[in-house]
Order: C-alpha cells, then structure tokens, then sequence
C-alpha cells in the first residue's frame, strides 16, 4: 500500500530486521536467514556466554570450599553421634568399648577409613556443586579450584601451626573435622594411603560436583532456547 505520495507505508511489505551483534539482516522471504544462521540457536548462544563469563572463578570456589568444610563437620558429628547411640543401645561402656577397638584393631581401622572416604565424597561433591551452580559455566574446573582452595589452606594452616604453635590449627579445633593420622608418631605405609585416597577421592567428588551443578545451568538453557 502506498500513499498518495508514492511512499510506503512502515510496516506494509516484507518485515525487515537486524541482529544488533552483528547488523546481519533478518528480512522475510527472499533474504531470510535461519537462526542458526544467525549464531541464535542454543549452543551458539551457550558458547558466547562461556566465552564472555566462563573459567575459574575463585570466589565460587572459595564459597565451595565452604560448603565441603561445613559438611564434612556435620557429617562426622552425626557419624560419631550414631557410634555413641549404637553403644548405648548395647549397654557398652567406654573402657569396654575402646578394648574391643583394640582387639579389632584391623577392622576398626578399615571402616573408620571407609567412613572418611564416604565423608570427603560426599562433602566434596556438595562443594563442587556449589561451585559449579554459582559459576554457571567450566564444572570441572570449578571443582577442581574447591580442591586447590582446600589444599591450599591445609598448608597455610600447616605452615602457622608449625611456627607459632597448635592454637592456629583451627581444623583440629573443630574436634567434628575429619582428620589423617599423619604426625610423625603414627605416621604409616597405611597412613599414607589412606591419606592418597583421601585426597583423589575429595577431588574426584568436587569435580563431579561442579559438573553436577552446571548441569542445572543447561538444562535451563534448553528450556529457554530449544533444543
């Protein structure tokens, strides 16, 4: 339709649009491009978001760290709560109990490691998590920085235990905080091991974690731009 002038009216005619990030033209038939085309499907969109805003982030991490450390106190508090109820349950005393520990001394000390492993898995997944939901983007990574901030801390805290003295051992103050037997009078080839354990089967939950928690990020992504 045209005025009397021979003008057209806006909006009559083929609707002509154009994408702000890239002044590509998204005209109706005859000149129209797909959303693909236009780096406007999901995983184009994804992409440039990780691109702009992906990669370690520290403080996520850091808040991760958090979360595992929380956790792995609440965890062992109602561990050793659940020890205490067994044992008055059976009407067993404390001396009683620590003369059966030693007696089964091999046993007890294969499920108070299994315990540990369980313990840091599961508080290490809850950080990753953590990390990973926060961060949105690169899971993996994010769990992996909660790991690094844990190590990183245990010897900070190491170093200021060993030069000023065990009032800054704060893990150890904790009392609920899991902990290695690794002072120079109980330290072991067992010991050892479980101490390598520990630390692969910390980081191996973190990393699933992160990447658990970033999951959530793409399946929000899916449901906004399709598949």
């Amino acid at each position: 339709m045209s005025t009397p002038s021979g003008s057209h009216v806006p909006g009559e005619g083929p609707t002509t649009g154009t994408d702000p990030s890239g002044g590509l033209s998204t005209s109706g038939p005859g000149g129209a491009r797909s959303v693909a085309g236009l780096g406007l499907d999901r995983l184009s969109v994804v992409n440039r978001e990780k691109e702009q805003y992906g990669g370690v982030k520290v403080g996520s991490a850091f808040f991760g760290w958090l979360t595992a450390t929380g956790t792995a106190v609440l965890l062992t508090a109602l561990l050793a709560a659940l020890g205490a109820a067994v044992g008055a349950a059976t009407d067993t005393g404390a001396g009683e109990a620590v003369g059966q520990a030693q007696a089964n001394a091999g046993t007890a000390g294969i499920i108070s490691g299994i315990a540990l492993l369980v313990v840091l898995f599961v508080s290490y997944f809850c950080g990753g998590y953590v990390a990973g939901r926060m961060a949105r983007f690169n899971g993996a990574k994010q769990g992996l920085a909660v790991w690094l901030w844990a190590v990183v801390i245990a010897v900070v805290v190491a170093i200021l235990t060993a030069l000023v003295g065990s009032q800054f051992d704060i893990l150890g103050r904790l009392g609920s905080f899991p902990t290695l037997p690794l002072d120079g009078a109980s330290l072991s080839t067992a010991s050892i091991i479980t101490a390598i354990l520990a630390a692969v089967v910390a980081l191996g939950g973190a990393v699933l974690g992160g990447l658990s928690g970033m999951r959530f990020h793409r399946k929000v992504d899916k449901a906004g731009l399709g598949r």
